[in-house]
């Protein structure tokens, strides 16, 4: 019997046969990225308790294979799948089954075991008016609360920040090659794994147990960081040191067992406002001025440009339909439904794939257009677009600064008029897949990058050479406008050499002093700067876990010279 197989012996007697997939039909969803990327994997075993997923990880260790941990896959840089082949047996463990979420003190607190999502916890803090760090986006996607904080994932919150705790259960690899537990979270569970793991998992511990004061459990200082819109520097990027701490943009290099995080209260009496302008300098100048001088920060600014509006309208418009008709609450299950479809379909190579694309495309063009009239009427009239969202105690002083900067280029929006503008918002997302998905014949792929300027760069509007405009098809642009983080895909023509131009653009990103990615972590597309592949380095030193991610060494010990 090789080692291999070994291994993978030893994971089906701990979390059960039925739970190890060998097959490679029956891996290919774990080994497939949510947007791009795939690799190679002996087996995914999904352990169903957290001692369980102690064990495997341990007996994978041991085993001297390379683990890649693995939740809801919804990472879009290629950090949640296997990249290519290793040099040494390959494990994905998927933590799915191992669900769960504590609230503590009066919910303003929240512990959240692996496969616990954002929807979850939003619809878990409801009743108690609170809310989670993220509301939209990913939320709706089935990404789960501790992925966010392994990649400090962003989102529109402009009070919030990145997903950041300092509290968390995990284990490593040490420097002797020793996989070890650190309990970080602030609660006394007892002395070895399984005990802290055990007691976790069932809630057995007593509020004097728990300590408030063990460290941060969320970005606290942003507010601050983000009002500072004449300072040099980006206001939050996945290459800062300041938010790399334990799990906290951890990107795979650890297996995490829970995390503890803030919860905020919910936002209530709400306005949306729209706005238009066909000058860049216009709003930024606007953006400055609010950060500088408003009494509270908004809720939300949310950009769109024009091309973008055009195509969410058209490729966006089933998303947004589906959202408006059945709500958010359906939404992770009509997903799941989804990909079982597609996942049936794809046996049968005379179909396009995926099927529920091109079905759900067809028959969103016999659906009346949803958009409000004012919205179009803005469209026509504005090559940029900006949602913003205020409290009800920020009208007069909202409405001060709009008169001022847009005399008459703002509206107040009704609650469906804002309602509606924020689903073509988060439409827009995902319109660029779509459209290369129907496309895909006359496009050879779409770059999708995620920059975070300056927070004192006033021309965030990019200009582009020629050379690299002649072979696009769309350029979709949006983005959080007040933090200074757009997101940016390129729909290249048939045939154009898509790295080349990669390449060229992330020079002149560089030349700006922009940081990317911004808010979707490097993963297998992007270099760790240094301090973030220190950081690597530091909490897996023999590059067990996740290796090549930040396109750091893949060998063990990242090739260098160890005693051990």
């Amino acid at each position: 019997m090789s080692a291999t197989d070994d291994l993978v012996e030893r994971l089906q007697a701990i979390a059960g046969e039925d739970h190890v997939l060998t097959d490679t039909a029956a891996t290919r969803p774990y080994r497939t990225g949510y947007r791009s990327g795939s690799g190679e994997v002996a087996a995914v075993v999904h352990p169903g308790t957290l001692v369980e997923l102690w064990q495997c990880t341990r007996a994978a260790i041991e085993a001297g294979a390379v683990i890649v941990p693995q939740a809801a896959n919804t990472g879009l840089t290629e950090g949640s799948t296997p990249k290519d082949s290793y040099d040494r047996t390959a494990v994905a463990i998927n933590a799915m089954r191992i669900k769960g979420l504590q609230l503590l003190g009066d919910a303003d607190q929240v512990i959240a075991l692996p496969a616990a999502t954002l929807f979850e916890l939003t619809q878990t803090l409801a009743p108690h008016g609170r809310e989670p760090h993220s509301v939209i986006g990913s939320t709706s996607l089935g990404a789960t609360v501790v992925g966010g904080v392994c990649n400090n994932s962003g989102g529109a919150l402009c009070r919030r920040g990145p997903a950041y705790t300092e509290l968390a259960v995990y284990a490593r690899v040490n420097g002797n090659g020793e996989l070890e537990l650190v309990n970080e979270l602030g609660i006394d569970l007892g002395e070895t794994p399984e005990t802290i793991l055990d007691r976790l998992e069932r809630g057995d511990y007593r509020p004097e147990d728990i300590d408030w004061n063990a460290g941060k459990a969320s970005d606290d200082g942003y507010p601050e960081i983000i009002r500072g819109a004449d300072e040099p520097g980006a206001a939050r990027f996945n290459n800062d040191p300041r938010l790399l701490h334990g799990v906290s943009g951890s990107a795979g290099k650890v297996m995490v067992f829970a995390v503890r995080m803030d919860t905020f209260e919910q936002e209530s009496d709400v306005r949306t406002y729209y706005i238009g302008s066909n000058d860049t300098h216009q709003m930024a100048e606007f953006r400055a001025r609010f950060l500088r001088e408003a009494s509270k920060l908004p809720i939300t600014a949310e950009y769109l440009h024009r091309e973008l509006f055009d195509v969410a309208r058209r490729y966006g418009k089933d998303s947004f339909l589906i959202i408006k008709k059945l709500g958010t609450a359906r939404l992770p299950k009509a997903f799941k439904l989804k990909n079982r479809i597609d996942a049936f379909f794809r046996r049968l190579p005379l179909l396009p794939a995926p099927i529920t694309d091109h079905v759900l495309q067809r028959l969103s063009w016999l659906a009346p257009d949803p958009l409000p009239e004012r919205v179009v009427e803005w469209r026509d009239r504005f090559e940029h677009h900006l949602i913003l969202r205020v409290n009800g105690d920020m009208v007069e002083e909202t409405e001060g600064f709009l008169q001022e900067c847009f005399p008459d280029a703002w509206f107040r929006c009704t609650a469906d008029e804002g309602e509606r503008a924020m689903l073509h918002r988060f439409a827009a997302a995902g319109a660029g897949v779509r459209y290369l998905t129907i496309h895909h014949k006359e496009a050879e792929d779409i770059l999708a990058l995620d920059i975070a300027l300056a927070r004192n760069d006033r021309d965030w509007f990019e200009a582009l050479p020629e050379s690299i405009t002649r072979d696009l098809v769309h350029r979709l642009y949006y983005g959080h406008f007040f933090c200074n983080v757009f997101h940016q895909d390129y729909v290249f023509r048939k045939g154009a050499d898509v790295e080349a131009h990669k390449a060229k653009m992330l020079e002149i990103l560089d030349e700006r002093g922009a940081e990317y990615p911004a808010e979707h972590n490097v993963g297998h597309l992007y270099p760790a700067k240094p301090p973030l592949a220190a950081f690597y380095r530091r909490l897996d030193p023999t590059n067990s876990f996740n290796p090549g991610v930040g396109k750091l060494p893949r060998a063990p010990w990242y090739g260098e010279p160890t005693e051990a």
